[in-house]
């Protein structure tokens, strides 16, 4: 199948391998053109020349802006083609997507994923579907070659309000990491000790496991490559205050959160790894 790859960040990257590794013919676009050229995969010039060459296109944007520009310019290609919108968005930006697709002529899915780099590339994302049934059907062949489990929980905007539930007190949870060190700061203990022994508490979060070694080699001063930049998280948090006042709730724990990924961010710290944000926490007394 002919499949079009709209922004090559890690993740962007990881799903044009896997798609690439099981035969399909791809072709992948970026705003930063390098990315594109590093996958090693055929390269649009632009998002029209993108959407014109593909049956089936699969976005992986940064933000609502890049997800709004990306398809206003693949507007005149849309007739007859599959559109799946992976990025993380909120609900309202996915429901205007696809009024638009659809009133270009072509069918629209959203499948935001739970799962980082690594699940990306072995097809093991979890992936929260919003869409029409028979639109879903179309897409389900491509999406079951990505992901180890798929839910469709809605019509379009359902996906983007799950995905952003489920990111909810993941982000959270490393800023209440960050605090939870400070009560133990005084012990001296080695990190990887610390982390250990967090990690395989009952107040873990799943992903912990797998990743209390990179907090353990941040808390020694070691640099991780960055997974999920701390400015993203930062992006979803705030996304997440707004759509929670959009449907008559407060958000105080995740309004909480994002103070202390914003000091992060203001301290230089935005484009790296997660992993900073405890330590900047520790570093600075008061996140401050």
């Amino acid at each position: 199948m002919k499949i079009g790859i709209a922004g090559i960040g890690k993740m962007g990257a990881g799903i044009a391998g896997r798609l690439a590794s099981l035969g399909h013919e791809m072709m992948v676009w970026n705003r930063t053109p390098d990315k594109a050229r590093a996958t090693g995969l055929k390269v649009a010039n632009t998002p029209a020349e993108l959407a014109a060459a593909s049956e089936v296109m699969v976005s992986m944007l940064a933000d609502a802006a890049a997800v709004n520009s990306v398809y206003a310019q693949m507007l005149p290609a849309m007739r007859g083609r599959l559109f799946i919108e992976m990025s993380t968005v909120r609900p309202e930006v996915s429901t205007t997507l696809a009024a638009k697709v659809r009133g270009a002529g072509g069918a629209f899915v959203e499948c935001p994923v739970g799962g980082t780099v690594g699940p990306a590339r072995e097809g093991k994302l979890f992936g929260f579907v919003g869409g029409e049934a028979a639109d879903v059907a179309r897409a389900r062949p491509i999406l079951e070659q990505l992901c180890r489990r798929i839910e469709h929980v809605g019509p379009v905007g359902a996906g983007a309000s799950m995905k952003l539930a489920i990111n909810l007190p993941l982000i959270v949870y490393w800023q209440a990491l960050g605090e939870a060190l400070s009560l133990i700061k005084h012990l001296n203990l080695d990190p990887a000790r610390a982390m250990d022994i967090l990690a395989d508490t009952s107040g873990a979060p799943t992903m912990m496991k797998n990743r209390a070694p990179a907090v353990a080699a941040a808390l020694a001063g070691k640099e991780n490559a960055p997974t999920v930049a701390i400015d993203t998280l930062k992006k979803d948090l705030a996304e997440m205050i707004t759509e929670a006042k959009s449907r008559g709730y407060d958000a105080p724990a995740t309004a909480a959160a994002l103070d202390g990924f914003e000091r992060a961010s203001r301290a230089g710290l935005g484009a790296k790894d997660c992993t900073a944000v405890p330590v900047h926490w520790l570093k600075s007394g008061t996140g401050t």
